[in-house]
């Protein structure tokens, strides 16, 4: 079997005199601090102590407590996201493989903590929108990156008839969430079951296949 990118790699050259265990100490005291006070409660002092670290070292890997959100959240949603986003190139059942991907992708996005999560990322996007551009580089854009490769993979099987996979992968992604993601943000719906997700998904299969699958 081949995978894409077997093994995840770092999420970024860290800066010199960065180390990548001591990112990882400080994101996991950070996210039991942001579990227990949430967003607006925690401090870079409560931070610090948690992670074991000086508040000095804290702001040599970040900057803001808004940088150290958005870089928790990222990364756990990247750890998450590895297994269901690595796909294998040579497996040419596409109705399969988009059911498992867009369920596994749907069924991600819509946990409540990610949820609450993404609330706040956008709140601090509002005020720094570079971060939100870093953000979106290291977890949507990923996404739509590794699906658009299977999906080229498949053109080139002669699978599917696809002129731009990038885009095709965008309108995948898209027709998968179909308004439940939106929905979920202005608590307009309760997370859907694992029944709802296949439903939706299968439905967007159906949907992307009648246009891409040779006829």
């Amino acid at each position: 079997m081949t995978l894409v990118d077997e093994e995840r790699p770092p999420p970024f050259d860290l800066a010199p005199g960065q180390d990548l265990k001591k990112y990882h100490q400080i994101l996991e005291g950070a996210r039991k601090v942001f579990l227990a006070k949430g967003f607006d409660g925690a401090s870079m002092n409560d931070i610090a102590k948690v992670a074991g670290v000086s508040k000095g070292t804290l702001y040599v890997y970040f900057e803001s407590k808004e940088r150290l959100f958005v870089d928790l959240i990222a990364e756990e949603k990247r750890a998450d996201l590895w297994p269901v986003i690595s796909l294998d190139h040579n497996d040419h059942d596409i109705e399969a493989v988009l059911n498992r991907f867009g369920q596994e992708f749907l069924g991600l996005l819509t946990r409540p903590y990610y949820i609450k999560a993404m609330r706040t990322v956008f709140s601090i996007v509002e005020r720094m929108p570079e971060i939100g551009a870093d953000y979106y580089a290291r977890g949507p854009q990923i996404c739509l990156e590794k699906l658009a490769a299977y999906l080229e993979a498949q053109v080139q099987a002669g699978k599917v008839e696809i002129e731009d996979c990038g885009l095709a992968a965008q309108q995948f992604m898209d027709l998968s969430q179909a308004g439940s993601l939106r929905r979920l943000l202005f608590n307009a719906a309760p997370t859907p079951s694992e029944a709802e997700i296949a439903s939706q998904v299968a439905r967007a299969v159906t949907f992307f296949l009648k246009v891409y699958k040779p006829s």
